[in-house]
């Protein structure tokens, strides 16, 4: 990579897309994302530290876990525990910035709740933010009917007593051009036309807020795909019923929907994601307008994924099953990529972006990282001791449903502290439907598995290690790393 022109570096943010969609043969058509692949790496095994939107962004802009970074859940609610990064924590678009890139941000945020993109050395092209107010939620609460029984469920609707309704899926009065995401994405898209003389390079990122739910859109998009072809997801029918008990009450609340509108959802989402994807050609389209795409590395990667019908569940972020953590990641460039079209087998997660970034634009490292730099496996090589293991942090949504993953090719494990512990033989049940923490013959395991998870959390600096006794629910605790075994048995 020596000796080349510092390249230009634009990122595809997609929001809530699961790399399922993307994999060939899939019946969800992505045919610019497939296109990219030919000119670059598709890394298959590639994950967040966390399935939320803000902690999952703010590990990407700072390759930082966020027991590191501070962001645990949702920073737009107001009584969220932490709405901003920690004191001193740096992102990579200040160390681009600082070293002449121009810097370009147009999409959703979701990082921190005190500043904007310009707090951290972006230009602002569009920004689309959402604040949620308590005090207008409460008083929302107070007006509105709580409608048990009072009247029937339309289609695609999830009736939620004294919450609200909720329309999973359905048809958009809106026009594809009247779409935000349509909006957010020629805002960039005008900035790339007046780049096209550049000599400084530039770095953009181009988030839209889709497939993100619900999946309302296009008339065209909302019949692409034809809900009686569609197949239920291979673990829809599993019963949850050796799994927390959070994962069947969620799967109560979805239980409204008949198999044929999880068909339809399904279908929805998935003309949602190829959606998206004709917005990402239209960014292909003007690379190649302006002649920028050889000097160009392109990022496409989401925050997180979905899991569309998989365990008859929707949406994401508190289990951890692999539909709603898997993203897809694919890097390409015609000039930096050797051999491409390869697939890369190996975990990455979405903290090894920003020392990726930071690498090719020749900027300063950032001061502490949780990640590494993918460029070896740009030309074809694997970094020495690359990690043989995914680490995921849960921590619910403000003080509910904490948890944490360990994943490795044949064994992924969940550490619930307040229900059943998980544990999965990936390769004779990849789709997670037999939970074997509680066997027997499982202990030795579940035993290399716990010290795998205590490894990760003292390098992650992670806050799960309080040892008060209502809390020590593990079957073992930290010291087990030491070989000092702490066990409640």
């Amino acid at each position: 990579m020596k000796n080349q022109p510092r390249p230009n570096l634009l990122i595809f943010m997609p929001d809530q897309m699961q790399a399922q969609v993307t994999f060939p043969g899939h019946p969800c058509k992505t045919p610019n994302m497939d296109k990219i692949k030919e000119t670059g790496v598709s890394f298959h095994f590639a994950y967040p530290p966390m399935a939320h939107c803000c902690p999952a962004r703010a590990s990407f802009m700072t390759s930082l876990y966020p027991s590191q970074h501070g962001i645990y859940n949702n920073v737009s609610n107001d009584q969220a525990i932490h709405r901003q990064l920690n004191p001193g924590i740096e992102t990579f678009s200040e160390k681009l910035a600082e070293n002449g890139y121009q810097m370009y941000y147009a999409g959703k945020w979701h990082v921190s709740a005190t500043e904007t993109p310009k707090s951290r050395g972006w230009t602002e092209l569009y920004l689309k933010e959402q604040e949620l107010d308590n005090g207008n939620r409460r008083k929302a609460y107070r007006e509105m009917s709580c409608e048990r029984g009072k009247r029937s469920r339309k289609r695609g609707e999830i009736l939620r007593p004294g919450w609200g309704g909720y329309t999973l899926y359905g048809s958009s009065d809106k026009s594809y051009t009247e779409l935000n995401d349509y909006i957010c994405v020629h805002k960039a898209i005008s900035q790339l036309d007046r780049l096209q003389d550049s000599e400084a390079p530039w770095c953009m990122y181009i988030g839209p807020n889709g497939p993100h739910d619900p999946f309302v859109i296009p008339e065209k998009y909302a019949t692409m795909y034809d809900p009686d072809q569609i197949e239920l997801p291979p673990n829809y029918y599993d019963d949850l019923q050796d799994k927390p008990r959070i994962y069947q009450r969620m799967r109560k609340v979805f239980s409204q929907l008949s198999e044929q509108e999880v068909k339809e959802s399904i279908a929805h989402y998935w003309g949602y994601c190829t959606l998206i994807d004709d917005l990402f050609g239209e960014v292909l389209d003007a690379l190649v307008r302006n002649r920028q795409m050889d000097n160009t590395l392109i990022v496409v990667v989401s925050d997180h994924g979905e899991h569309a019908g998989a365990h008859g569940l929707y949406c994401k972020g508190i289990s951890m099953f692999d539909e709603g953590y898997r993203v897809p990641l694919i890097l390409s460039s015609p000039k930096l990529v050797k051999n491409p079209g390869r697939v890369v087998e190996q975990f990455v997660t979405l903290m090894d972006i920003a020392p990726t970034l930071i690498e090719l634009a020749e900027a300063e490292p950032l001061g502490k990282t949780s990640g590494r730099s993918l460029v070896p496996f740009l030309s074809g090589e694997t970094p020495d001791n690359w990690r043989d293991s995914i680490y995921a942090q849960c921590n619910g949504t403000e003080l509910y449903y904490t948890s944490r993953m360990v994943k490795t090719k044949k064994v992924k494990f969940v550490y619930n502290p307040t229900d059943f512990d998980e544990l999965y033989d990936l390769e004779s049940d990849p789709y997670e439907m037999r939970n074997m923490a509680d066997l027997p013959e499982s202990e030795a395991l579940l035993k290399e598995m716990y010290v795998k998870m205590w490894e990760h959390a003292f390098q992650s600096e992670d806050m799960n290690m309080v040892k008060y006794i209502p809390v020590t629910t593990g079957e073992y605790g930290p010291a087990i790393v030491n070989g000092k075994e702490s066990t409640t048995r």
